[in-house]
Formats: C-alpha cells, sequence, structure tokens
C-alpha cells in the first residue's frame, strides 16, 4: 500500500511531509527515531511541520509510538495487528534495532476494580538475531 493509498484510508489529506515520513517508515522496515527519520528525508521540513506531522499520523494510527526509554522513542507504521491489540516490542541492547513483534501475545493482568485499560505496551529488551551470531 502506498502512503497516498493510507494516507485516503484514514482519510487524511496528502502533504509531501506526511508522505515523505510514511515513506521513509516503509522503506526502512523497521522502527526508527525521528532524528533518522529526519537525516533522510533531509531539512526539507521545519521543526513544528515536523512535529505536527508526527503527532498527527499518530493520533490516526497510521504509525505508532515506541517509548524505550526517557532518552529513546521510536516509530514504525501500524499494521494492522499492531492498531487492534497490545503487543510487543523488541529491543536490542547492541544495535539498537526495535521491532514489533506480532506473533508474541501479551497477556493482560486483571485490573482492580474501577481501573480501565487504554492500551498495553511491552518492551523485551535483549540481543536481536544478528547481534547473536
Amino acid at each position: 500500500m502506498t502512503a497516498k493509498d493510507i494516507l485516503h484510508k484514514h482519510n487524511l489529506i496528502r502533504t509531501s511531509c506526511r508522505q515523505s515520513i510514511i515513506d521513509t517508515l516503509a522503506n526502512v522496515g523497521a522502527a526508527i527515531s525521528e532524528e533518522e527519520i529526519k537525516q533522510i528525508i533531509g531539512d526539507t521540513y521545519d521543526r513544528t511541520t515536523l512535529y505536527r506531522t508526527f503527532k498527527t499520523l499518530v493520533e490516526s494510527g497510521i504509525i505508532h509510538k515506541i517509548v524505550v526509554d526517557n532518552q529513546l522513542v521510536k516509530y514504525a507504521l501500524s499494521t494492522s495487528k499492531t492498531e487492534s491489540e497490545n503487543h510487543v516490542h523488541f529491543y536490542c541492547n547492541q544495535c539498537g534495532l526495535v521491532e514489533c513483534m506480532p506473533g508474541a501475545g501479551l497477556t493482560m493482568p486483571d485490573l482492580p476494580d474501577g481501573y480501565t485499560q487504554t492500551n498495553a505496551e511491552l518492551i523485551i529488551k535483549g540481543n536481536c538475531k544478528n547481534c547473536n551470531r
């Protein structure tokens, strides 16, 4: 599916910034940071445009934000699986790779009375298959 198709599916107007971010994430095929995205697309867009575009794409469910820790946030394209369920991410301590793990189930604990879950995210940290070779 192209960036144009994705934006149309989510009833968003196609802008060059939205298309650039979606295309970049699709081409890389893994979660990457805002800084890495900026390095790939260049200095075409100002900080405010990028901020608003990331916010819109996250809110619409086109991309999702992965908070690895208070220093590292990465973004990945959402799929039907990541949009519809709580899911697991894997962070490689050696190379910094962040991947969605759609096959890894996330069983939610029972919450006390009065608590309501909106979403859940689990980050497993370790070494990826490439770093383990």
